[in-house]
């Protein structure tokens, strides 16, 4: 190698000069046009966007955003358990990357955690005993 240039070299990752893309040429020209905005962005200008509700007996001006969260917080507090639960996940979602040292936890908070970490110990132990005892082993 120390005959040959690094610009002879052919092989792996290295094709030959006459098979490389020209400076400027795109390896994809009919790709995604520069400026078009993907799914993400978009919904994100959206959801920014400002609409007029109705807040009890005045109307405020608002994002979509803000507005659909009202909405969803006002249906899962009249007892849709459909909101509730869409409104659990979002928190978990929302808050899973807070740390654990600035979260203070109520006690009735750790009771539930702790009932329900025993409850999916016992059903995960009877699954596996069910799981050896089909098997046989």
């Amino acid at each position: 190698m120390s005959q040959e240039s690094k610009a002879d070299i052919i092989g792996y990752k290295h094709p030959p000069q006459e098979h490389q893309f020209r400076r400027g040429q795109s390896g994809n020209p009919s790709g995604r046009p520069k400026g078009s905005r993907n799914f993400k962005s978009e919904l994100r200008e959206e959801l920014n966007e400002l609409i007029r509700v109705r807040d009890g007996d005045r109307e405020i001006e608002v994002s979509k955003q803000r507005a659909l969260i009202k909405r969803l917080v006002a249906s899962a507090i009249a007892g849709d358990q459909r909101a509730s639960a869409t409104l659990l996940g979002l928190c978990v979602r929302a808050f899973a990357d807070a740390d654990d040292d600035d979260a203070v936890e109520a006690p009735e908070d750790r009771e539930i955690a702790e009932a329900f970490t025993k409850r999916e110990k016992r059903r995960s132990s009877t699954t596996a005993d069910r799981t050896q005892a089909k098997t046989g082993a």
